[in-house]
């Protein structure tokens, strides 16, 4: 399911978004953030229906060795387990994976370039052959195998981050976490279960009503929460701050102040973490010391509380 994490960011970004086009209209705004969420769900599905189209291309040049002038003993007799992996046959064969990608008219045919390039890195990892030597075969090992190419070829391959560019723009950054869902779907796979047991969208039913209110309360405080980071950030100039660590510390005040049920730390944590990797390098000391003020203020005034056991 699309984790927390994901869902902040998103919303960081659609704040951003907000002010960089100076729009007025957050109910424009939060259609584009849904659909941002909705279109992270259908890469999911898009990455794992990637994996086939590998397998298939594989067999496809088994196919051509074999049908050579002067083919090999090697072309005659070519070593098939990764073109009989069970866990992605699984993957080929389910009707809600084909479907979801059908509906949503997501398809690979039109990037064999990258297929070829997925696969020509894959046969060089030291991982794919040491899978490929080992005569013994599980579904248990197809599917860590599966998960592997996942996490370490596809997540570093540049040709997927320009394909998936140019296919969708809410795609930009998604693949990380959506390559972490797909792994955990192919390591919990068992050979016995006829069904695939496919994430949802969401962890819990209230996920979505929380995306939605945390981009409301981001823009609507948007003003007031400038101002308290100006008056806890003495020794800098404002105006001279990045913008994205500006929204960054606006979205988690939001996120402090109107959700009494999220502990401080995990609001700290979570966005202190985001920083590290949308803003500048120094930016999570910085949003650390800033956010830690302000919240400690809140806390002691009582415009930020917290409902339940360790929540601060």
């Amino acid at each position: 399911m699309l984790s927390r994490r994901l869902l902040r960011v998103k919303v960081i970004k659609a704040v951003y978004a907000h002010l960089q086009t100076e729009a007025d209209n957050i109910p424009v705004t939060e259609k584009n953030l849904v659909t941002s969420i909705d279109k992270a769900y259908d890469l999911y599905f898009h990455i794992l229906a990637l994996l086939p189209e590998i397998v298939r291309y594989a067999e496809s040049r088994q196919e051509i060795a074999r049908n050579k002038m002067l083919a090999t003993y090697e072309d005659l007799h070519p070593n098939r387990k990764f073109v009989e992996n069970k866990a992605i046959a699984r993957i080929d064969e389910c009707e809600a994976i084909n479907n979801y990608c059908k509906k949503q008219g997501l398809k690979w045919s039109n990037n064999t370039d990258l297929i070829k390039n997925i696969y020509t890195t894959l046969i060089e990892e030291p991982f794919y052959q040491r899978y490929m030597a080992n005569e013994s075969r599980s579904f248990r090992e197809d599917a860590e195998f599966a998960a592997d190419i996942l996490l370490n070829i596809l997540e570093m391959n540049e040709l997927l981050d320009s394909a998936l560019e140019d296919q969708n723009i809410f795609w930009s950054d998604d693949l990380g976490y959506i390559l972490t869902m797909a792994a955990r779907t192919l390591t919990s796979m068992r050979e016995s279960h006829e069904q695939i047991k496919l994430l949802p969208k969401f962890k819990s039913d209230e996920d979505l009503d929380y995306a939605k209110k945390l981009l409301r309360e981001s823009i609507i405080h948007f003003k007031d929460n400038h101002q308290l980071i100006d008056e806890h950030t003495n020794n800098w100039d404002v105006e001279r701050l990045a913008l994205m660590d500006i929204v960054i510390l606006v979205v988690a005040l939001a996120e402090a102040k109107s959700f009494a049920s999220i502990p401080v730390k995990v609001t700290m944590n979570e966005f202190i973490d985001i920083s590290k990797y949308y803003s500048t390098p120094s930016s999570g000391n910085f949003i650390n010391g800033v956010l830690d003020k302000i919240i400690s203020k809140g806390l002691a005034e009582g415009w930020i509380f917290k409902t339940g056991k360790g929540l601060l």
